[in-house]
């Protein structure tokens, strides 16, 4: 049986063709490995958070709790991250350019997410600018202690921010990994042996 198994040989008769051939061909499933990930709720979940993060960035700064500095920086890296997440959920149709764009995304949507960390770490123990004045001083304690309350608060945000953009790079990492399975971006597509089985000529 060993002997019969050979290569497919094009040109060769029916009648001379070994009883079981092996050839590799390229998965046509392979493009279907991208939905194994789950990009719709994966895609939604980066969205949302996002979509929170620059909700709470322009409270903040429309009441001059924070810098506009950092709130505006927070909130372009935060725009990055939803378009990364919108082409999450598009790449479903599973074109190959579509998947290339959603992987080169995933990879801003990473530094930009690792960039929002930084910024709410440094922030979680920043004091608000305005209450400078009151901080030391303790004959203004009903101001003071607003202002401890805004710092304390701040700090929460913060801490449930860096939280937040773990969630995110953990995502954009998962998502980017599958779409490098789909593009073969590191390595060359895989092929898959396939077996055919002819079978033997009736006699007569």
């Amino acid at each position: 049986m060993a002997d019969e198994a050979s290569f497919v040989e094009e040109g060769v008769p029916p009648s001379q063709a070994p009883l079981v051939s092996v050839s590799f061909q390229r998965s046509v499933n392979r493009k279907q490995k991208y939905l194994e990930a789950e990009p719709r709720a994966l895609g939604i979940t980066q969205i949302g958070l996002s979509l929170f993060q620059i909700i709470s960035s322009v409270v903040f700064l429309s009441n001059g709790l924070n810098t506009a500095q950092t709130d505006l920086t927070i909130i372009v890296a935060s725009v990055l991250v939803v378009i990364a997440g919108t082409l999450t959920v598009a790449a479903q149709n599973l074109q190959l350019p579509m998947l290339r764009a959603c992987l080169g995304m995933q990879i801003v949507a990473v530094g930009a997410s690792v960039t929002n960390m930084i910024i709410s770490l440094v922030k979680m123990n920043e004091i608000p600018y305005f209450c400078w004045h009151y901080y030391y001083d303790v004959n203004s304690t009903t101001y003071g202690d607003i202002c401890h309350n805004i710092e304390g608060t701040i700090s929460h945000f913060c801490s449930e921010f860096v939280l937040i953009h773990v969630a995110l790079v953990t995502i954009s990492i998962t998502v980017a990994a599958y779409c490098c399975k789909v593009v073969n971006c590191c390595s060359p597509a895989p092929k898959m042996p396939v077996i055919t089985v002819q079978a033997p000529p009736t006699q007569q």
